[in-house]
């Protein structure tokens, strides 16, 4: 259903753009704004910007920008009607809309629709096991004896699922969901019967405890469930399949619950198992989270980099942990986090330690037993080398080459003096190792390339057509013949989309022209009302001077007639009306506003304690100068360009005496118009 305008803007009202991107994002604060890494890409250096005066963000290395519905959109990749819910929700605007039937939301689209399934199902479980004589004797006497506490397993929204073969399945259609959508969300599974070809359909989770896994912003997108009987039939844990919001390698388990813990400590601790962060979070740390069951991805890991660039791995302190810690090190190493490890006591995990010695005894044995990855691996080698020389030469090499992995050269220049320490050899030979190795890499990803490209070539020339006689006149004009009589069996011809690139940066032809009207852009949407003189706005200046002139480019001249309208009207646009849409609706224009107001440097605070200034552009001299230059840029661009078709139409023989002289005397006068508007502007030569 639509919701009013008079609410979209209480939603706009409400929301804080830094505390909507906080959720998702770190942010810094740099100067008057605030800089994370983009959400949107990966990247190392900061360029994600965030201006909380205006209420926008703006991704200098991407050009994704936008204000915080637009941020929401994009990062849980639902629609404007549900970013304007999300927002309302968090912020407590009550939207007066008429209430839908589960269908009508369903028919939404299909991710909200898995995501309403997913919600229901959650709900249905909490219900069983607190309601239920089978969920309370079973389910919450589980985790009960798991020691976790009612305030705990609200927390996780955690819950239990009858022994029964259709209960979800039967409760879902009594309140009008559609077992389609229960399929594709993974709660029901379908499959053919024994004989007569019969379709049976049931529950996936049957007689087990109910794990919620939710997405950064807190909603559902899958579940990890767990059954407590002994059937050697069946697995002891059992996931969600991948589905359009679940993606197992993207997500980590209790990222939402932690994400806060997680900035305010600044370090992330990674565990395993989803019993092992819930034991872990009512004890007080709650800057946790598990890979849920699958080896630690880049993905995964990123995720962490959103909110913190350090991270301790808290592994078992069993043969399995210990592969499993090696095995994830080098994946952080790459994406430029800081990375430390610890080894729990042998037949300890996290959730039975911190049971066993209390929370702060778990917290102080983190800090004293965890290391960096060098001491880490450099500790096992050791120990299994003893006195052998040549194994400490391949320990020495394998701690040489995680460091290759770090991205950052001052990084890997400062660890090689710690291994040359670790290991008592000179700081030289481990130099020396690691460049051997990054030259291998380096072949090794040089041969890959080309036998990528000998594999790409050999494709293409495999899918080559052959060779065809050109075609004739006569074969075209048949050809166009045939086809006139009747279309109607054409086969519909589709052109491929280009890449889709940001529209602040979907540049077809930048011109000189081009830029010039970006910058007469610029200028009215940052001092648009600003006066130049007692009473002249510059809006008014610009749209004198090019009163009868229309720009070429699109986005340019649409911006330029709404300021029109607007003036015509008796009102002057500001930057803000198109940042927060009150002018056009489309997203285009708003991210060309964004970009044109977001300047990505600001000048240092220390310049002016050193008595360096740097003239402002929002002084009126200034601002008066650029304006009239840019006006004066614009008409010699213009008159060059109509000099230029001039001179083509001169050149057509067809040209009658009469018609050749008006074209002179209008080159002429063109030329002048060229001349003088060079001389204003300083030009030695004139194009």
């Amino acid at each position: 259903m639509r919701i009013p305008e008079e609410t979209v803007e209480r939603i706009r009202q409400a929301s804080d753009i830094l505390e909507v991107i906080n959720d998702f994002v770190s942010l810094k604060k740099r100067g008057s704004n605030y800089i994370a890494c983009c959400p949107f890409h990966n990247e190392k250096t900061p360029s994600f910007n965030v201006n909380p005066v205006r209420q926008i963000y703006k991704c200098f290395g991407c050009g994704k920008a936008g204000d915080a519905v637009r941020f929401v959109m994009d990062i849980e990749n639902i629609g404007y009607g549900e970013a304007l819910r999300y927002l309302a929700k968090k912020y407590g605007v009550e939207i007066e809309e008429q209430e839908q039937t589960p269908e009508e939301l369903l028919r939404q689209n299909e991710r909200e629709s898995l995501l309403i399934a997913l919600n229901f199902a959650k709900t249905y479980f909490q219900e069983l096991m607190q309601q239920t004589d089978e969920g309370k004797s079973i389910g919450l006497s589980y985790f009960r004896e798991r020691g976790f506490t009612n305030p705990t397993i609200d927390a996780f929204e955690l819950g239990y699922s009858l022994d029964q073969w259709d209960g979800l399945l039967q409760a879902a259609i009594k309140r009008g969901y559609n077992p389609d959508m229960l399929e594709k969300a993974g709660l029901i599974l379908r499959k053919e019967a024994d004989g007569g070809g019969k379709t049976k359909t049931f529950d996936r989770f049957r007689g087990r405890v109910m794990f919620p896994i939710h997405n950064v912003s807190g909603r559902v997108i899958a579940f990890g469930a767990r059954i407590l009987k002994t059937d050697k039939n069946q697995p002891k844990y059992l996931n969600s399949p991948e589905t359009t919001v679940y993606h197992k390698s993207q997500v980590l388990y209790g990222i939402y619950q932690a994400k806060q813990a997680i900035r305010q400590e600044d370090v992330c601790f990674l565990t395993e198992g989803y019993t092992d962060v819930i034991s872990l979070h009512q004890a007080g740390i709650k800057n946790v989270v598990a890979s849920s069951g699958t080896s630690l991805t880049t993905e995964q890991i990123r995720l962490v980099a959103r909110f913190t660039p350090n991270i301790t791995i808290l592994y078992d302190g069993d043969a399995a942990g210990i592969k499993a810690a090696l095995r994830g090190l080098d994946m952080v190493l790459e994406e430029g986090l800081n990375l430390r490890l610890l080894l729990l006591p042998d037949g300890e995990d996290p959730d039975s330690y911190v049971h066993k010695v209390g929370a702060e005894a778990f917290k102080a044995y983190i800090k004293q037993h965890s290391q960096d990855f060098i001491d880490f691996k450099a500790s096992r080698w050791l120990t299994e080398a003893g006195d052998d020389p040549l194994k400490r030469a391949e320990g020495i090499s394998d701690v040489c080459a995680s460091i290759t992995r770090i991205p950052d050269l001052l990084k890997r220049q400062t660890l090689s003096q710690r291994v040359a320490q670790v290991f008592h050899v000179s700081e030289q030979s481990v130099i020396s190792e690691i460049n051997r190795l990054l030259r291998k890499q380096q072949e090794q990803g040089q041969k890959e390339a080309e036998r990528q490209q000998h594999r790409t070539e050999a494709t293409n020339r495999q899918a080559a057509p052959a060779p065809q006689q050109a075609a004739t006149t006569d074969d075209i004009n048949a050809l166009l013949s045939s086809l006139s009589d009747s279309d109607a069996d054409l086969p519909d011809i589709v052109i491929p989309d280009a890449p889709a690139r940001p529209a602040a940066q979907a540049k077809t032809v930048q011109t000189p022209l081009a830029l010039q009207e970006a910058e007469c852009i610029r200028l009215l949407l940052n001092h648009g009302a600003r006066e130049l003189e007692p009473g002249i706005t510059l809006c008014q200046y610009v749209l004198s001077e090019l009163d009868d002139i229309d720009f070429q480019t699109s986005p340019y001249n649409l911006i330029l007639t709404l300021y029109r309208e607007a003036y015509a009207q008796g009102d002057i646009l500001l930057a803000a009306d198109f940042l927060n849409r009150r002018v056009s609706t489309e997203q285009a224009i708003q991210e060309q506003a964004i970009h044109m107001t977001t300047p990505r440097y600001e000048i240092s605070d220390g310049w002016q304690k050193h008595e360096i200034f740097v003239p402002s552009e929002e002084e009126i001299g200034i601002l008066a100068d650029a304006a009239y230059r840019n006006i004066l840029r614009i008409k010699k661009m213009l008159a060059e360009q109509r000099m230029s078709q001039i001179q083509a139409q001169m050149r057509e023989p067809a040209n009658s005496p009469d018609e050749a002289d008006r074209l002179m005397l209008e080159f002429m006068g063109m030329k002048r118009v060229d001349m003088e508007i060079s001389r204003l502007l300083g030009t030695v030569i004139s194009g």
